[in-house]
């Protein structure tokens, strides 16, 4: 076996089912899980007629890059959405369908990782907390993972003011979550320019994972994403930056597996050979709903209403017994516990059947904190009803403690 296996942690939802091993919670109330960050919106009926009109295409083998028409369709809402008006989107060049960003975040790392970088083992920059395929991924390509915590005290943001020029040439790659997961902050444009300059300046490749970017709450002002930026400065052939984008949270297709890598075109040419190999096409009644997918904004406009409709109902309910903001885009709350977060989910679940995720779960120690530690994870995605009631019986738990 590969022995960097060994150095893998086990996946936060192992460690939840480990806490909660041997609690009956009350059979009275129904099970609510805000643990799992799993759209429960119904799958938009034209995307699943699309699918099931197209179940011949099973018969073949699909292409690696996908069809033509998906990645253009690909390209022409990537150009709406994040206006690519200066450097065109080239769906030939510049982008991959693949199968959800979990496979292509984790693929990336071992495509352009070298070994070695000036005689050291490389560095993989990340946010802390984070989505753990990106320590998977940097752990399984050989590299080592670097913590940069987004704590209150920067807005939840991802700092990188305090890396030295030293530094940055062991880094190949930086992975940034704009909007975040779990905080919901998002990178605006000051910053995603700054850390394109370092980019160019260090020859590092960003990899930005913007997977909630299409859940926001302000329909005139859409969170900016890296490929945007780039865009604006005019960086030719979109080179250093990576974006990554799914159908599973814009469009409540999580088992669809759909989504796609698109930036600079130097890197995509040879990540396209890994991909030969990789053996992970996109089956052509899958391409062909997601065309139907990006071809639509409808769908997911009603989708943000909901999300809308959540918060609001759930932070009226639990902003006066707990610290918790609405974040600035993203489906997760991030609230303060009164008591260390292990303890409050578990006692949580027995006495309410409500699930949610410790933070320290999602995080590491890292620069003598753990910046997860004593906060909670909960993922808005049941339905409003569900919501409401979870939100309640979290309210009824809190002021039991006092």
């Amino acid at each position: 076996m590969n022995s960097r296996l060994a150095s893998l942690q086990p996946y936060p939802f192992q460690k939840l089912v480990q806490l909660i091993h041997g609690i009956t919670p009350p059979a009275n109330k129904q099970a609510i899980r805000l643990s799992v960050g799993e759209p429960q919106h119904a799958a938009p009926a034209f995307v699943l007629e699309a699918l099931t009109s197209n179940l011949a295409g099973l018969s073949h083998y699909p292409l690696t890059r996908g069809s033509l028409e998906l990645r253009q369709s690909i390209a022409r809402w990537a150009t709406r959405r994040f206006s690519l008006n200066q450097i065109a989107l080239d769906p030939e060049r510049h982008i991959l369908p693949v199968s959800g960003t979990r496979e292509a975040l984790f693929s990336i790392a071992q495509a352009v990782i070298d070994r070695r970088v000036n005689s050291q083992r490389p560095v993989v920059i990340m946010p802390n907390p984070f989505y753990q395929i990106y320590e998977g991924a940097a752990l399984l390509a050989g590299a080592r993972p670097y913590f940069l915590n987004t704590v209150e005290e920067n807005g939840f943001r991802t700092d990188f003011s305090a890396i030295t020029d030293d530094f940055w040439q062991q880094v190949p790659l930086v992975y940034i979550c704009s909007p975040g997961n779990p905080a919901g902050a998002v990178l605006n444009h000051a910053e995603l320019a700054k850390l394109i300059g370092l980019a160019q300046k260090h020859n590092f490749l960003i990899a930005a994972d913007e997977c909630y970017s299409e859940i926001y709450f302000d329909e005139a002002q859409p969170p900016v994403g890296l490929l945007q930026v780039a865009n604006d400065l005019g960086v030719k052939d979109y080179r250093h930056c990576l974006a990554f984008h799914s159908l599973s949270k814009r469009s409540s297709l999580p088992g669809l597996r759909s989504g796609f890598i698109a930036g600079d075109g130097a890197v995509m040419e040879q990540y396209y050979q890994y991909r030969t190999y990789h053996g992970c096409a996109l089956p052509g009644p899958t391409q062909a709903a997601s065309i139907a997918a990006w071809n639509d904004e409808t769908h997911v406009r009603a989708n943000r209403d909901l999300y809308r409709a959540k918060f609001d109902a759930v932070l009226k309910i639990l902003k006066p017994v707990l610290t918790v903001e609405k974040p600035e885009a993203g489906f997760f709350l991030w609230p303060k516990t009164p008591q260390d977060d292990e303890t409050f989910t578990r006692e949580l679940y027995a006495r309410e059947n409500v699930l949610v995720l410790p933070g320290s779960y999602l995080s590491r120690p890292a620069h003598g904190i753990n910046p997860g530690q004593n906060r909670v994870r909960m993922a808005l995605v049941a339905s409003l009803n569900d919501c409401i009631e979870a939100a309640q019986r979290i309210r009824n738990y809190v002021e039991s403690l006092k």
